[in-house]
């Protein structure tokens, strides 16, 4: 994330400077595990290309994130990071978002977070 290129690539993409580190969330149990994998293969996502032939091409996912699994309030609009790499854990979930998350929703280690794909 705090590579040049991928600022540059998520700005254009997101039409924002996203926060320079991703908050790294896992599903909770197997329906959510199955949503992620069901949007990983249903949903075209947005393709992030290298501008150096050095590093890998990702997809991103828009969505709002709220705290909580039946979360109100104002949601933060972010992006699913999925990097295409061989052997990328299925479980892994990288969000970047406009701000640092964890300050923002007050989250902590554990917490629930609710992920609303958009199209």
């Amino acid at each position: 994330m705090e590579l040049d290129w991928v600022q540059d690539c998520l700005k254009q993409s997101l039409g924002y400077n996203p926060f320079p580190a991703t908050l790294n969330v896992r599903p909770k149990g197997a329906v959510d595990a199955a949503t992620w994998q069901r949007a990983q293969t249903e949903l075209a996502g947005v393709p992030l290309a290298p501008t150096d032939g050095g590093y890998c091409s990702a997809r991103l996912f828009r969505i709002e994130i709220r705290r909580g699994e039946n979360a109100g309030g104002e949601p933060v609009a972010g992006a699913i990071l999925l990097p295409e790499v061989k052997d990328y854990p299925k479980n892994k979930i990288e969000i970047v978002a406009p701000v640092r998350l964890k300050d923002h929703l007050d989250v902590h280690d554990g917490d629930a977070l609710t992920l609303e794909f958009l199209n």
